[in-house]
């Protein structure tokens, strides 16, 4: 039984080989082959893109930590300006008194 299996499998590897020796003859398949070399040409270049992206991900990511330090400090201060200026207005505000009233 074993020895028939690895006839099968033997007999279906030598078919792959024969069939992409016959690819080269179909019409049009110059042009496939050519066109799926350069997509693999092209899948390759993305990659190396993209994996040199992920060293600025990281930069970006530590000054978008630092810049939300900074902003929460500025925005800090900026809170206690506003109140500041807020309660001043309270204390200032008094009713006007209009003069037909009188």
């Amino acid at each position: 039984m074993a020895q028939e299996q690895k006839d099968i499998f033997t007999r279906l590897a030598d078919r792959g080989e024969q069939v992409v020796g016959r690819i080269t003859e179909l019409p049009g398949a110059k042009a496939l082959m050519d066109k799926t070399q350069a997509l693999a040409k092209n899948v390759d270049s993305m990659q190396k893109q993209l994996r040199s992206l992920e060293p600025l991900e990281k930069r970006v990511t530590a000054l978008e930590g630092r810049l939300a330090k900074l902003e929460g400090k500025g925005s800090t201060t900026r809170k206690r300006t506003t109140t500041r200026k807020t309660t001043t207005a309270k204390k200032t505000t008094t009713p006007k008194r209009s003069p037909s009233s009188s």
